[in-house]
């Protein structure tokens, strides 16, 4: 049976997907263990240092995976060769940028521990290597090896954990190399380090460096920027005044309805070749299905999403995290629709890279912001609501634009 027969890419696919959820599963289990074997006070460095590593992720994993993607689906993977100097250097910066900037700032965030400096640095070099290793993967469609990938990283996370519980390690430092071993996961894919010869010439221009550093920090400032939208909520309501229980429960709430995200993250990377080959072909039929098919998948999605967290939101919540986790149901249906919008934006923003059009989605997340602002400065309600409500217009504004952007790409694609 051929490799790319419809039964094997749908053992990929599935294989992808189950990767995905597997891989999220694993990922709160680590800060779980972590959190339980050092106590809560205790384990406030490594909670600094796991959510750089969600940040890691979205500014280094994630452009440097649909990058390689792209550029090797329409261009060839000598495209990547050729230009993978200046990514590399721009990745170095950030390591050495970020290392410097922990170390200057290791009293408030890791309570003086100059070790973890060195982890962030860590991280943050992790993160651009994962990126490489899913991405040239994703390129050759091997995408059950993708979700291979995000299990076994996270595995490897957990099983270091979980040893340091048994053994009653007590050293913050040592739960925070365990999330560093995780990238030590790539190394069992040796063959994603390396480039396979050219199989078609650079027909395109995106695997010209100074395109590849347009695109690379395009889209990593937007997925920074989401990242924040989406997670940054706690944060800035214990700013705002909210109590230790408020921050609490919107933290709860969000990482139940944002673990739909978390999978979608892993699952996209079959999506980024697939359009970008569709760009290349110019099959505008094709894309004006993708974007009709977001548009109504969209608007189904939030109205389910406003019954369910207006419904058995609250008591999924409680359930998930404990009879003293109450959220107000209103507010619950208000995060369940902007999870959804995340989503959605998600998707979108992917369109947009296999359109090359990174900085249209940088350009989308910046003016979200804007009415996102002018909520926290009206504060139309308590701090939760005010919160909930930026977010939920940050992501409202977001998809809009991002929609917007979609078309006007695929319409100057007809004119061209």
């Amino acid at each position: 049976m051929s490799p790319t027969s419809p039964s094997s890419r749908s053992r990929a696919a599935s294989g992808l997907a189950a990767g995905s959820v597997v891989s999220g599963v694993l990922a709160y289990v680590f800060f779980a263990a972590s959190t339980r074997g050092l106590g809560a006070e205790a384990a406030a460095p490594v909670a600094v240092l796991w959510s750089w590593w969600g940040f890691a992720a979205a500014g280094l994993t994630f452009p440097v995976q649909h990058w390689i993607t792209r550029t090797a689906a329409v261009s060839g993977e000598g495209a990547v060769r050729a230009a993978r100097g200046t990514p590399a250097r721009l990745v170095a910066v950030v390591v050495v940028v970020t290392g410097v900037g922990a170390w200057l700032l290791r009293e408030p965030l890791f309570g003086g521990d100059g070790r973890f400096a060195l982890l962030v640095a860590l991280v943050t070099a992790g993160a651009a290597g994962m990126g490489v290793v899913r991405g040239l993967l994703a390129a050759r469609r091997r995408f059950a090896a993708v979700g291979a990938v995000l299990v076994a990283e996270n595995l490897v996370r957990c099983v270091a954990a979980l040893g340091l519980v048994v053994l009653d390690v007590d050293d913050p430092a040592a739960y925070g190399a365990a999330l560093v071993l995780g990238y030590a996961a790539c190394a069992g894919w040796v063959s994603a380090w390396r480039t396979l010869p050219d199989q078609h010439p650079d027909a395109s221009g995106v695997g010209d460096a100074g395109r590849a550093s347009a695109f690379l920090g395009s889209a990593a400032g937007a997925q920074v920027v989401a990242q924040a939208v989406l997670t940054g909520g706690p944060v800035l309501l214990a700013v705002l005044g909210g109590s230790p229980t408020d921050v609490t429960v919107l933290f709860a709430a969000l990482a139940l309805y944002r673990a739909p995200y978390t999978v979608l993250v892993g699952q996209v990377a079959q999506a980024t070749g697939a359009l970008a080959r569709l760009v290349d072909a110019r099959r505008l039929d094709r894309l004006r299905r993708v974007e009709v098919a977001l548009l109504a998948s969209t608007g189904v999605g939030v109205v389910v999403g406003a019954a369910v967290g207006a419904g058995p939101g609250p008591w999924l919540v409680r359930l998930v995290f404990g009879p003293d986790v109450r959220v107000e149901q209103s507010v619950s249906a208000a995060l369940a629709v902007g999870s959804v919008l995340a989503l959605a934006t998600l998707l979108q923003g992917v369109v947009l890279l296999a359109h090359d059009r990174p900085e249209r989605t940088l350009l989308a997340w910046l003016l979200a912001l804007v009415p996102a602002a002018a909520v926290l400065v009206d504060a139309p309600g308590s701090a939760t609501t005010t919160v909930v409500a930026a977010f939920v217009a940050a992501q409202a504004t977001a998809w809009v634009l991002l929609a917007v952007a979609t078309h006007r790409a695929r319409s100057a694609l007809s004119d061209a």
